[in-house]
């Protein structure tokens, strides 16, 4: 006779083992159906909010240019994958760049180790989780946030490029979430450089045969996202698009002047033109 009990999975219940709620899960709680309790957290709760969103600006406002590196926290030091963001951070360094990370283990510490022993701006972005993670030892300048959706608004606003090494859940939400603010023009001119061919060819393929195949994207979709091996490959996308960016900014602000003295000759020089 079989075992009709079910057999409990731990990853499944994770958070729910935890002697404490975070914030997060604080705010995505349904409220209570009735009393003061709600009326009076909630309401509050946004001022935490946007009290995050204020240190985030002002922590963050002077870093310069600066690349996001995101990837798994569950990569050890000497792993292929851990080198590579380590010298793709330092080479992001050498080109004039800051670099931002969630502040964590994993390809986080790499990338931060390589920014700043490279002598660069090491940022780390931490959040507030039931398990995992502080800050890592080579973050320079550190901002801890409760809420995920103020964090992802930093790595996004000041940042120029992310670049992405393998990860889980996690890394995946940053990856999309950059994908949906590019394809609806709400950011333009922003790289979004996979590092791991082998590690993504099953998800890129996915989108092609699945989604694109059902027309759930367009075609011109597919070129939101380069993938490569290369550290200096990766760099160098971010410094092309980057001098591309400042080329068409250039380029729009001459013309703008163009028109802007075109017109101040006209009414200055009103019969000059009649004339014409």
């Amino acid at each position: 006779m079989s075992d009709s009990r079910a057999v409990p999975n731990p990853s499944l219940n994770r958070a729910s083992r935890l002697a404490t709620a975070t914030e997060d899960e604080r705010l995505l709680e349904s409220p209570a159906p009735s009393g003061p309790d709600f009326l009076h957290t909630d309401p509050w709760r946004v001022f935490r909010i946007m009290g995050e969103f204020v240190e985030g600006f002002d922590t963050l406002a002077n870093i310069g240019q600066a690349v996001s590196i995101f990837g798994s926290a569950r990569v050890d030091p000497g792993d292929p994958q851990y080198t590579a963001a380590e010298e793709t951070a330092r080479l992001l360094v050498k080109a004039g760049y800051a670099v931002v990370t969630g502040g964590g283990p994993g390809i986080m510490e790499a990338s931060n180790k390589g920014a700043k022993e490279a002598g660069g701006a090491s940022i780390g972005c931490n959040i507030e989780l039931p398990f995992e993670q502080g800050m890592n030892a080579y973050v320079d300048i550190a901002v801890n946030f409760r809420y995920f959706f103020v964090r992802k608004t930093m790595f996004v606003k000041y940042a120029e490029a992310f670049i992405i090494f393998p990860g889980g859940f996690g890394t995946l939400d940053e990856l999309f979430e950059a994908l949906t603010l590019i394809q609806t023009g709400k950011v333009r001119d922003f790289p979004v450089i996979l590092f791991g061919t082998r590690y993504w060819h099953g998800l890129l393929q996915w989108i092609k045969e699945v989604m694109l195949a059902e027309g759930k994207v367009s075609p011109e979709d597919l070129n939101l996202l380069v993938v490569t091996d290369s550290p200096e490959e990766a760099v160098r996308i971010v410094v092309d698009c980057h001098e591309r960016h400042c080329a068409a900014a250039e380029s729009r602000s001459v013309r703008s002047k163009n028109i802007g003295r075109t017109a101040r000759d006209s009414i200055a020089s009103p019969e000059k033109h009649d004339a014409e």
